[in-house]
């Protein structure tokens, strides 16, 4: 057992024996951190930081899988919460902030019209699938990125155990930035594609055109576009990616950000299309709970006040570009990069001559979070990331870098590397 991490590895011990994994989420558990040199169980987080049960406290760049925007704890967002819990968090009857909320995201999201309103970024993409179907009377799919749970995506993922092959036969996986493949999956599925689903950008950045071509594409064929943003909304702008390259799909999915950390996501679009919700079942007991309406209202209100996304594009960019410098200084371009948006940046590490991706991974995380760096191959940038975080993290690159090309270029893994590497989950990026 780790002396560092001993009280989380005796939890999951504990957990694993009523909880499958030990874990509700696959990447917080043993999936994506390695037994025995990571932290489990936290207790708070404040700000940009994080405190495990073992009392280790980290700068987080994980920030909750990109669904803590503002930082832990928000002032703002707490204060709303705590004045709406002596009302109640759900009622016989609907309440006032499921409408102040969706007006919100409408004059924020461009392709929003009218917004219906889930808990999990699973519950948004089913229901914008499910509207693309009703309202095109199609049953296939082309799908790009990840998008969740449910069996209609999760069946064209080597995850997909459980999943019918009736389901698995209407959805079409297609590459990110190739036109050319996309014109190709709807040609061989003529008249019968009700939806193209994506990620606008996850590590890779669109190229000249292409979110444009798309949607001449969509329009074109009569398929309806859902936008993916349940990472990117609230992120890359206040009205997403599709603000930040001009470019507006039929219905979008929200989720991650929207309530800083709070259960709450959404499917928003053009109002033709959402009307179809007047009769598609799209229906939660707890979807217009109030707790979370309240953190989302003042979320959104201090994404509009505060320059909040400015802010983390500016710090996540001096991550990025201080990485780039640290990868060419300690001549480790040959088995690392980085892409994505500053606001959500990714260490891509590449198989090198004596370790793999996944080994080098591992031992990246091993050596990040005894330094006190919480992060897991990406930089989810918050608002309370602060410009010493930025210069911590930078830092530590300086440090871990040089062993990480000891171990990709001398054989030296196991000299360095104190667990077994982790596996991949499954790539959908």
């Amino acid at each position: 057992m780790s002396v560092r991490y001993s009280k989380s590895e005796a939890l999951l011990e504990r957990a694993r024996k009523v909880i499958p994994l030990g874990s509700q989420t696959f990447s917080k558990s043993v999936t994506q951190y390695p037994h025995g040199i990571s932290p489990y169980f936290a207790t708070h987080g404040k700000g940009s930081r994080l405190w495990d049960v073992d009392g280790n406290e980290y700068v987080d760049f994980v920030n909750a899988l990109c669904a803590v925007t503002l930082g832990y704890g928000d002032p703002d967002v707490t204060a709303a919460v705590a004045g709406q819990l002596g009302n109640g968090t759900i009622y016989s009857l609907s309440h006032e902030l499921e409408t102040i909320v969706a007006e919100q995201i409408v004059a924020m999201v461009p392709s929003a019209e009218m917004v219906r309103f889930g808990k999990n970024g699973s519950d948004a993409t089913a229901g914008a699938i499910r509207v693309a179907r009703a309202h095109t009377g199609r049953e296939h799919v082309l799908a790009c990125g990840y998008h969740g749970w449910q069996d209609w995506y999760i069946g064209s993922t080597s995850r997909d155990k459980g999943v019918p092959a009736a389901t698995k036969a209407l959805v079409h996986r297609f590459p990110y930035n190739e036109i050319d493949a996309l014109e190709a999956a709807i040609r061989d599925r003529s008249g019968e594609v009700a939806a193209i689903i994506m990620e606008p950008m996850n590590i890779e950045s669109p190229k000249p055109g292409y979110l444009q071509a798309v949607r001449e594409i969509a329009t074109r064929e009569g398929i309806v576009l859902v936008f993916d943003e349940t990472i990117t909304g609230f992120r890359f702008a206040n009205g997403g990616a599709q603000e930040l390259f001009g470019v507006t799909p039929d219905l979008t999915t929200l989720g991650k950000g929207i309530a800083n950390g709070f259960p709450l996501s959404a499917v928003c679009g053009r109002r033709e299309l959402m009307m179809e919700m007047e009769e598609v079942f799209f229906s939660f007991t707890m979807g217009g709970e109030t707790l979370s309406l309240a953190a989302a209202h003042a979320t959104l209100a201090k994404l509009e006040r505060e320059p909040v996304v400015a802010t983390m594009r500016r710090r996540g960019g001096r991550i990025t570009e201080g990485l780039k410098e640290r990868l060419a200084r300690h001549k480790s371009e040959f088995f690392g990069s980085v892409a994505g948006d500053p606001t959500w940046s990714f260490f891509i590490l590449r198989d090198a001559p004596t370790a793999t991706a996944w080994e080098l991974k591992t031992l990246l995380q091993q050596e990040m979070f005894s330094r006190g760096i919480l992060m897991i191959g990406t930089h989810n940038m918050s608002y309370a990331h602060s410009d010493a975080d930025v210069d911590g993290v930078l830092a530590a690159y300086d440090e871990v870098l040089p062993i990480l090309r000891d171990a990709a270029k001398n054989n030296a893994l196991t000299q360095h590397l104190q667990c077994k590497p982790i596996v991949p989950l499954f790539k959908v990026r």
